[in-house]
């Protein structure tokens, strides 16, 4: 592998990474399917926003296309002997689901969380000891409990008329968001994305929960598996994987180019120092056409995907409509190894359509290839998520082309 690397050549080497170049199932995906997915990924960053899709289900089907849901609920929150765990939620990048073998690799951020993450939570577990202990204990004798049943079992009174109930129930939450920022609690989903507390040896094992390994030890693993995912990275590529502090990154590699795991290389057009990852090879297999979640790992950081793409990307979610430049809930289109569109798209499950409410290009884009294209992958996601049919509506440069393609 050369010590300079091309802009085409980096961008190969990002996409095989995280296994866009891996071959397609030639029947429906596995559990080993996903398997694979989660080896390239190594996390699924988790969004309650379900206007098409809720993020996490979303990078396994950019990978392999239509697959069972199951896959991944089972994974995560319907282990059974036969299937058992494989991922499990916590803050890594943002909340997000891990391998559940990692959850120690986290000890260090769970320590470090032991009060809570954010500064409201902090100040209820402080303002009620006595809670988090009550808390415990119902959640040890009932199992896996939400805030809402665990008031119950607590006796807080619910009535919305009763002064400072709608206080006292927010601090239930908040004294389990502490525990599970804490590691002492891990949770479940139900099918509503309710998340279900539990102790965290009843849902991870009691092994991964005892195990200690070193803060420095434990990053540079986290560092080695964010290099992995992306194949080549700067330093700020790789502290963003896992949300490190670039200093603790510096801190350890040393010793990953003292042991192989990384070499230092130059890739044409970045301003910053790269790092290239001892498994890399540049793939000869093209990279699959397909739509990315606005939080697949490809994209979620955002200067990567500028530099990788020249792709620039920003999730219009919290925009005011009159001020959204692509759309609300936007996805990027892959095709030809490149970033060429992008789709606002919505899910009308009353009328079984996937309605396309905004089509743009970039400048550099194949039109006539990337519509067509566009449009087999949007009948694919259609499909997968149980619709019958798609609506291009008149909005954005690229809209007419792909109504065309949509309707051959």
């Amino acid at each position: 592998m050369p010590t300079d690397l091309s802009a085409p050549a980096a961008r190969a080497i990002a996409l095989a990474a995280q296994g866009f170049t891996d071959p397609a199932p030639t029947g429906p995906p596995t559990r080993a399917h996903f398997k694979r997915v989660l080896g390239r990924t190594r996390l699924l960053q988790m969004d309650s926003v379900n206007v098409l899709a809720r993020a996490h289900y979303l990078p396994a089907f950019s990978r392999l296309g239509a697959y069972d849901d199951q896959l991944l609920d089972t994974a995560a929150w319907r282990s059974t002997a036969r299937a058992p765990r494989l991922l499990a939620e916590y803050w890594a990048h943002e909340a997000a689901l891990i391998p559940v073998d990692d959850w120690p690799l986290f000890g260090w951020r769970m320590t470090e969380f032991a009060g809570g993450r954010w500064r409201h939570v902090r100040e209820a577990l402080a303002r009620n000891p006595a809670l988090k202990n009550d808390v415990l204990a119902a959640i040890t004798e009932a199992g896996a409990s939400t805030p809402r049943s665990l008031e119950t079992a607590l006796g807080v009174d619910r009535s919305g008329s009763a002064p400072g109930s709608w206080w006292q129930r927010g601090e239930v939450k908040n004294v389990c968001e502490a525990l599970f920022a804490g590691g002492t609690l891990s949770a479940v989903r139900d099918d509503n994305f309710v998340r279900h507390y539990d102790l965290a040896e009843r849902v991870v094992g009691a092994e991964r929960v005892a195990a200690d390994i070193p803060r420095k030890q434990a990053i540079a693993e986290l560092v080695r598996r964010a290099a992995a995912a992306h194949g080549v990275a700067t330093v700020a590529d790789l502290a963003d994987y896992y949300r490190l502090a670039t200093a603790d990154v510096r801190a350890v590699l040393g010793d990953l180019l003292d042991d192989g795991t990384l070499t230092a290389v130059t890739v044409d057009g970045w301003n910053e120092p790269a790092y290239l990852h001892a498994d890399v090879k540049i793939p000869r297999r093209p990279a699959r056409s397909t739509l990315l979640s606005p939080f697949d790992p490809l994209v979620f950081y955002r200067p990567r995907t500028f530099r990788l793409f020249g792709f620039h990307y920003r999730i219009e979610i919290y925009v005011p409509a009159h001020k959204r430049v692509h759309g609300y809930y936007v996805l990027p289109y892959l095709h030809d190894g490149r970033l060429q569109a992008r789709v606002d798209l919505k899910a009308d499950r009353r009328t079984g359509v996937l309605q396309v409410l905004a089509a743009h290009h970039e400048d550099d884009a194949d039109l006539g290839a990337v519509a067509h294209g566009l449009a087999d992958d949007l009948a694919a996601l259609a499909r997968w998520r149980g619709l019958d049919a798609i609506d291009v509506q008149p909005c954005g440069d690229l809209a007419p082309l792909l109504r065309q393609a949509v309707a051959a």
